[in-house]
């Protein structure tokens, strides 16, 4: 694969990965749970996404790869199908993830056009799967394009409400702290996709050092946007109309400018939405196609097109799985169901970063998490409490498809297994 994104580039990946789904799509619904005191719901988030965001930061500093949770596990702790497990959930995640912000982009182009959203959802994630297959080149020029539209949106929010801060009780919780707790489990889907930056590791410049900088980086600059935004959101728009608006952000807007600019945050929206689409297509072939070279996957699933450099059957296989998962239908459920398997592989992440100190602790490292006591990262167990928490808050039905996606990745790796065993 051609080494062909620096920090600039992967840093920008970071940012429109996160920005584009929670505050674009999820922000209303949120808001419904955790009234104005949406915005704490944003810090948790940040908070938690930071905590395992450095053990990331650490393990991509010594195993800059695609795939790259399934490598840690694997390294950690030696179990096969374990390291699977937290493979594929990262990959089905990611899966829904296209799926769920395909939605978004289909609700806000309903909005303009009054096409079917499934219709539009399924042209969106075949365009975007054509540009992942022409190379990270043309990928990484339209997600820059597409970040700084994005963020320019978020700062016209901001700019429009700013002088209307503290003009409501930014502490008003109606549901209390289950329903900030409720939010941040929800919410932090907005944050998903820090994490993926480190499977494109194997198209990036100087792996063990761009990938530790551009992940935090993305995550400091989309907190400080979140926040900002969660609290003018507030401050423009009773959070009960937030809860029930099927465009969010252009509801905001036109509060403050008037109808007219209701369609142009559509537009913007449609531009955040579709570069997550595109980078969440990128990293779930990434990871498929990265599971393959370590053995996990069928071969087939590791080849790369002669010209364009890119695993084209690893990318047929996202795009039919993400086009499935449309038809779904409840978005809160399908990113709820996504933010747990991201704790869960959280989970897993922290404790290799655990793990591999005492275990290889030879092993050159480009960046360290703070906070030690001897080789022991106190933040990382402070990450595997914080994703243990949140996992208590969700629903016995978001629980019990959690349970059910675990069960069919077991069931999937005994079927590879004895397929290898039989040829």
């Amino acid at each position: 694969m051609q080494r062909a994104i620096g920090l600039w580039e992967v840093t920008l990946w970071g940012i429109g990965i996160i920005l584009g789904a929670g505050i674009y799509v999820l922000i209303g619904e949120a808001a419904g749970l955790a009234g104005n005191a949406v915005w704490i719901a944003f810090v948790l988030g940040a908070l938690i996404a930071s905590l395992t965001g450095l053990s990331y930061a650490e393990l991509s500093s010594i195993f800059p790869k695609d795939a790259a949770e399934y490598v840690y596990v694997k390294i950690a702790c030696g179990c096969e199908v374990l390291s699977f497990i937290v493979g594929w959930f990262v990959i089905l995640t990611g899966i829904i993830s296209v799926s769920t912000v395909a939605l978004g982009f289909a609700g806000y182009f309903q909005g303009l056009f009054g096409v079917s959203r499934e219709l539009v959802a399924v042209a969106l994630i075949g365009l975007l799967s054509v540009i992942n297959f022409l190379g990270i080149k043309e990928s990484s020029r339209l997600n820059i394009i597409f970040t700084i539209v994005e963020v320019l949106g978020l700062v016209l929010i901001i700019g429009v409400g700013g002088g209307r801060l503290g003009q409501v009780n930014l502490l008003e919780a109606p549901m209390g702290l289950p329903g900030v707790l409720s939010a941040a489990t929800l919410i932090f889907f907005a944050y998903l996709g820090f994490e993926d930056i480190v499977n494109v590791a194997e198209e990036a410049k100087d792996p063990e050092r761009t990938l530790p900088r551009a992940l935090l980086l993305s995550i400091v600059v989309t907190t400080v946007l979140y926040i900002l935004v969660a609290m003018t959101a507030v401050s423009l728009v009773p959070w009960t109309a937030l809860g029930e608006s099927p465009a969010p952000l252009a509801l905001i807007a036109s509060a403050a400018l008037g109808e007219g600019i209701f369609t142009v945050m559509s537009v913007i929206a449609l531009f955040a939405t579709s570069n997550t689409v595109l980078i969440m297509l990128v990293v779930g072939s990434r990871m498929i196609y990265g599971m393959a070279n370590e053995g996990a996957f069928p071969q087939a699933l590791a080849r790369l097109h002669p010209s364009t450099h890119t695993p084209w059957p690893a990318i047929l296989l996202t795009m039919g799985a993400a086009i499935v998962f449309l038809f779904v239908g409840d978005l809160e459920l399908v990113a709820s169901v996504t933010s747990l398997g991201a704790f869960i592989t959280f989970t897993f992440v922290n404790l290799s970063l655990i793990y591999i100190r005492y275990r290889r602790p030879e092993l050159k490292r480009s960046f360290r998490v703070p906070l030690n006591v001897g080789r022991f990262p106190v933040l990382g167990l402070l990450g595997i409490v914080s994703c243990l928490i949140l996992v208590s808050q969700f629903t016995v039905t978001v629980l019990v498809f959690g349970y059910l996606f675990l069960v069919l990745g077991y069931l999937f790796y005994r079927l590879l297994i004895e397929t290898r065993r039989f040829s």
